[in-house]
């Protein structure tokens, strides 16, 4: 596996990771505050979006770039998490603006720029 194909995929996972970390502790605090639950797992999910803070840090590009595409990232996790955990299924209009959003990631993060290397 070449070194750019390295990066690629130890990018996603970053974004992956970033992303459950995001949208994980925010759903625990969600519960604590929204459902009920206890103020433990509101803990735990200020805890867990404390990492969330820290994981794009292993990121090799500029801060903005990398918040700026995990924006799009979020909004695909986000979907995904409706569906697969809250049981709400995509419509076509969250599918239309998740490929947009996607589009959008890879044109910020990915493609190549004149004389910069990281």
């Amino acid at each position: 596996m070449g070194e750019k194909s390295k990066n690629f995929f130890s990018s996603i996972l970053l974004f992956v990771l970033a992303g459950l970390c995001e949208i994980g502790g925010g759903y625990l605090v969600w519960l604590w505050l929204r459902e009920d639950f206890s103020w433990m797992l509101g803990a735990i999910g200020g805890f867990v979006l404390f990492l969330y803070g820290i994981v794009p840090t292993f990121q090799k590009t500029h801060f903005h770039r990398i918040y700026a595409a995990y924006g799009g990232v979020f909004i695909v996790m986000a979907i995904l998490w409706g569906w697969l955990i809250a049981g709400v299924p995509p419509d076509t209009y969250d599918i239309i603006g998740t490929i947009i959003a996607v589009i959008g990631v890879a044109i910020i993060f990915y493609y190549p720029r004149k004389g910069e290397k990281v």
